[in-house]
């Protein structure tokens, strides 16, 4: 998966891991290591056995499974382990050779004798850890058939001496004879805040509070339980506890033996279970209010007794499908007067939208009164659990309504909640809703904005551009800034599209724009509109300063929730196109924080992308790693991976693995061809220019970026990167008339843009077009001004440019101190190709490089490496918890792991721990070393 899976990352097993790494270095170093994993189904055994395989490196790795089906086939499960190594058989005695060959069917005979197999087995596997160490894993071993279960048992009791590991998970709560005596480890349950943080790191968008609680109360510290249990939950299930049991299909026979069990139970019992049900959260208190209501004593016993519900500080069902078994084994006459008593037990002055979505349940018809009310507390729901919580409060008011009018705006106002709520189907049912009912006809024209909007979003930027562009003609006479709105829309939409099939182009797009009647927002909305429109059709520095001036207004003021949704995704991306690296940072980190907070899952996984882009050009990969992550699960979520391999294409090629970053090059490329998006194809080159260039394949660069900058008109981030590199690849394939025809361009861009990022890149760009003390000079100013930025990648390759000139001048001392900067900064950062050519270069100027440690930071995962900067800049707890949407606690739990992996006692040292060796000057600019620190 791309970027990695967040679900593979293990929370709460460090002791576990420590032993495995333990097991592992002592194989490393050439001793024997048995050890035998216990825990129940689910635990993470499997995981644990990856992170053995994964943290074994210079080992070679087998690993085998037992499987249920084939415990009664002989030697199938030695079979497994031994394939890898049937080549070496002839190594072994004649004896040991023919048992294990009868053994395993490759010859006839009589059955073989036990004792030679064991003795073959553990000669083969001493045969091959004689080539390197050996480390074999056993997952499920409680399904080996018999005779391999004591084969293993009888070789592991024997690899004394030898550099062989063997790890062995084992369900419990199996019995395996043959395994006693042999070291063990319980793979237990996870603690609360364990189960939250990983409950946490892959559910995006909004959680609430309670509803969390309770599915960690459920899973009972079962990480499988933990991840399977949100899957069947709606966004705004999730986000407040605002759907139904029976919303959902059914389950099949697991749910119908759970039917049966409780049709059997009393009928007061069954009551019971059905307001336990029917309240999302689990609350003991409101249960117990409900049931007195409906006249229901103390019924809770037949059904703890019979495992299906436990009672305690909170109501906890044993399964999921329990309780919507629960909840469809009644009538809806049943379910609706256990709504109707919910409401009642609920404060309306403490959970008031709790008892409206109640009401709302127990209503059988329309009802203006009930719809009114969702209607009312939408907002309310919104700041509880976000975008969706609302979104399902607007859809029940709207089928509640029994005015036509009414319905078709609540309708209207469901679906662009449902619409930034990621959910894009729902979203669009509910907008052919809105558009049966009697809308206006400005009702109609926001109905068609919207409609483009939610294509853009789920489909392509093509095919919402002429919905887009039509919406914004219905609107200029009816709404200004909606229609404004939509010409962003449409701006965006074929920037991101690139060429379109039907002959549109950027500038066709921005003259309309630039026609359009001025909206309520001329200093900041109109202004950025108006820039990036001109710069389409009079020119880019005709438009620049405009942008700029609009960005910086951006940042100052203090901008609405829909208007942070609504423009910073277009504003942040021109702050890139404008050179405008700061308004890049603090844009796309509030529109990211902003989109977390509200569970704004629409606008989430583009911020995600500028700010992983943004993030990559700050040299902080580990934390790109995070961002990325949380884009790849928000796409699963919403069906769209497009910005979740944009994202990854960003970010791979600076780390100079060629597989991995071919591997997003083709995802992207792939998703681009089922959208139709032209754009995409610029940014691949981009990809696989930066590659070829650290990798000094120049050739490839070259060809690469020359495909890269094929669109110029619609001067985006990608083409203007790609000039960049087409530069570096021209210059070094021997093509110096181009490598300054491009150089002079991007000075020209540059100029325009006029800050220390532009005209460093510009500087760095002539540097290597020219010669003598020209060239010196600017490679000079291209370090002096890039030290002033955050753009530290950038910095960190003038350096390495520069220090390749001073070695070609034959000044190698002056080489030497360059080129040693700039290795230290690009391998500190792990911009690892460009490293790599760094020290073959210091090493071309006759330096010795010593082996660069393992950083503390390295250690760190990429949500510690997130925490321990914000704690770094002086954040609270509470602040970062906030950030990151996890609590406090949460917070507290990861800074302890951080100040044991990073050996320091204070979170005054982490900001000093993170830097310690960077070079002067190379400080984020968002950092605050002066803010009064907080204990963890």
């Amino acid at each position: 998966m791309v970027g990695g899976d967040p679900r593979l990352r293990l929370h709460g097993r460090q002791a576990e891991c420590k032993v495995l790494d333990q097991l592992v270095a002592a194989v490393q170093a050439g001793r024997s290591s048995v050890l035998v994993l216990r825990g129940e189904a689910g635990i993470g055994k499997t995981a644990l056995l990856e992170h053995a395989r994964s943290s074994a490196s210079g080992c070679r790795t087998v690993r085998a499974a037992g499987v249920e089906s084939e415990t009664e086939l002989a030697f199938g499960g030695l079979h497994q382990l031994c394939a890898p190594f049937l080549d070496h058989l002839g190594t072994l005695p004649d004896p040991q050779r023919d048992a294990l060959e009868t053994a395993f069917g490759l010859s006839a005979g009589a059955p073989p004798d036990r004792f030679l197999v064991g003795l073959a087995v553990l000669n083969l596997l001493a045969d091959a850890a004689g080539k390197g160490p050996l480390v074999c894993l056993v997952d499920d071993a409680q399904w080996l058939d018999q005779i391999s279960a004591q084969t293993l048992a009888f070789v592991a009791r024997r690899l004394r001496g030898k550099p062989i590991g063997l790890v062995l998970a084992v369900r419990e709560p199996h019995l395996e004879p043959e395994l006693s005596g042999l070291r063990q480890l319980e793979v237990g349950r996870l603690s609360d805040g364990e189960a939250r943080a990983l409950l946490e790191s892959v559910t995006p968008g909004r959680l609430d509070e309670r509803v969390r609680d309770r599915i960690v109360a459920e899973a009972q510290g079962n990480p499988l339980a933990l991840l399977e249990l949100p899957l069947g939950l709606t966004p705004a299930e999730l986000a407040g506890g605002f759907g139904r049991p029976d919303a959902r299909p059914r389950a099949g026979r697991v749910e119908q033996g759970f039917l049966r069990r409780i049709r059997s139970l009393p009928a007061d019992t069954r009551q019971l279970l059905l307001i336990a049900a029917a309240d999302p959260v689990g609350d003991v208190t409101l249960l117990s209010r409900a049931a007195e209501l409906l006249g229901i004593g103390a019924a809770a016993a037949p059904a703890e007794a019979a495992g299906l519900i436990t009672i305690g500080t909170r109501v906890r069902f044993r399964h999921p499908l329990v309780r919507s078994a629960a909840y469809r084994a009644v009538t809806p006459q049943d379910r609706q007067r256990v709504h109707r008593a919910l409401a009642d037990a609920t404060d309306p002055r403490t959970d008031p939208e709790r008892r409206a979505w109640h009401l709302a349940n127990a209503t059988a018809g329309p009802d203006e009164e009930v719809a009114a009310e969702l209607e009312r507390f939408a907002d309310r729901a919104r700041s509880r659990g976000g975008v969706a919580a609302a979104a399902a409060f607007l859809e029940q008011a709207a089928e509640l309504s029994s005015d036509t009018a009414r319905r078709g705006a609540r309708a209207m106002a469901a679906a662009r909640a449902k619409f930034r709520a990621g959910g894009y189907d729902a979203a669009l049912e509910l907008l052919d809703a809105a558009e049966l009912s009697l809308l206006d006809e400005r009702g109609q024209a926001e109905a068609a904005l919207l409609r483009g909007q939610i294509v853009f979003a789920s489909t392509s930027a093509s095919a919402a551009l002429p919905l887009l562009l039509k919406a914004a003609e219905r609107l200029e006479p009816l709404d200004a800034g909606l229609a404004r709105q939509a010409y962003r829309d449409a701006l965006f939409a074929v920037n991101t599209a690139g060429h379109l099939r039907d002959g549109t182009q950027m500038t066709d797009v921005a003259r309309a724009a630039l026609a359009a009647p001025p909206g309520p927002s001329p200093e900041r909305n109109d202004l950025l509109l108006n820039g990036i429109a001109l710069s389409a059709t009079e020119g880019y520095a005709a438009g620049v300063p405009m942008v700029q001036r609009a960005l910086k207004n951006f940042r100052d003021s203090r901008l609405s929730k829909e208007e942070v949704l609504g423009w910073l995704p277009f504003a942040t991306r021109l702050a890139h196109n404008v050179w405008d690296f700061d308004s890049w940072t603090v844009l796309s980190q509030r529109l990211v924080d902003l989109a977390r907070e509200t569970g704004a899952l629409s606008a989430l996984p583009s911020a995600l992308h500028m700010l992983v882009s943004n993030r990559a050009m700050a040299g902080e990969l580990a934390g790109a790693d995070a961002l990325l992550a949380e884009a790849v699960t928000i796409g699963e979520v919403t069906g769209s991976r497009f910005f979740a391999q944009f994202a990854a294409l960003v970010l791979e090629p600076w780390r100079g693995r060629e597989a991995a970053t071919r591997r997003v090059i083709d995802a992207a490329t792939r998703e681009a061809a089922l959208q139709g998006e032209g754009k995409v194809a610029a940014a691949t080159q981009w990809a696989s220019a930066v590659l070829h260039n650290g990798l000094g394949r120049y050739e490839e660069a070259y060809v690469a970026a020359e495909r890269g900058v094929r669109h110029p008109q619609t001067l985006g981030g990608a083409f203007i990167r790609s000039l960049v590199e087409l530069v570096e690849a021209a210059s070094r394939s021997g093509r110096p008339a181009r490598a300054a025809q491009v150089a002079a361009r991007l000075d020209e861009l540059a100029q325009a843009g006029g800050t220390d990022w532009a005209l460093g890149t510009s500087a760095s760009a002539r540097a290597q077009v020219s010669e003598g003390p020209a060239a010196e000079d600017l490679y000079r100013e291209a370090i002096e001004r890039l030290r002033r930025t955050e753009v530290r990648v950038m910095y960190a390759r003038a350096r390495l440019l520069y220090g390749e000139w001073l070695r070609r001048e034959n000044r190698r001392v002056d080489a030497r101190k360059q080129l040693g900067i700039a290795h230290d900064l690009l391998a500190k950062m792990g911009v690892e190709a460009f490293a790599a050519r760094a020290r073959r270069e210091l090493q071309a100027t006759g330096e010795t490089i010593r082996k660069r440690t393992v950083e503390p930071r390295g250690t760190l995962t990429p949500q510690e490496a997130q925490i321990a900067r914000l704690a770094g800049d002086g954040l609270t707890n509470t602040e970062i918890g906030a950030q990151l949407f996890i609590s406090p606690h949460t917070v507290e739990w990861h800074l302890r792991k951080i100040f044991v992996k990073l050996g320091i006692v204070s979170r005054k040292q982490i900001r000093a721990t993170l830097l310690e060796g960077a070079a002067s000057g190379l400080a984020p600019k968002s950092a605050r070393p002066d803010a009064p620190a907080t204990t963890a």
